[in-house]
């Protein structure tokens, strides 16, 4: 897994970017073409699996720009939430042994600021 950080520096219409570690240099006319640059140039130099990327600006004329290669191997690393739609077992016992579950969890209700006997210009 390779991670690859650039400094991006925009002057006018044209863009820059500098690897924070190595080698690695791009300009282009737009971010999003930087942007590709930069990931081509960092799989270029590590093509150990599938790319990731971040931009983010830091100020209008500044950003970081990051390339993660690889790292999806984990199987399910990048998988988010959802495990309440995960199918049954195949004697079917599994769901019906959680819904009886779900049904005895109460709702614990906010108290508001009228509850509290005073408020905030008394």
């Amino acid at each position: 897994m390779g991670v690859f950080t650039f400094v991006c520096k925009g002057s006018g219409a044209d863009w820059t970017a500098k690897q924070l570690n190595g080698d690695l240099e791009a300009s282009a006319s737009s971010t999003f073409e930087l942007q590709r640059k930069l990931v081509q140039a960092a799989v270029s130099s590590d093509s150990s699996g599938g790319a990731q990327s971040s931009f983010s600006y830091v100020t209008p004329s500044s950003a970081v720009f990051q390339v993660i290669i690889g790292g999806g191997r984990g199987g399910g690393a990048f998988v988010g939430g959802g495990g309440g739609a995960a199918a049954p077992a195949a004697s079917g016992g599994g769901a019906a042994a959680e819904a009886p579950a779900a049904e005895e969890k109460k709702e614990e209700k906010e108290e508001s600021d009228d509850d509290m006997g005073f408020s905030l210009f008394d």
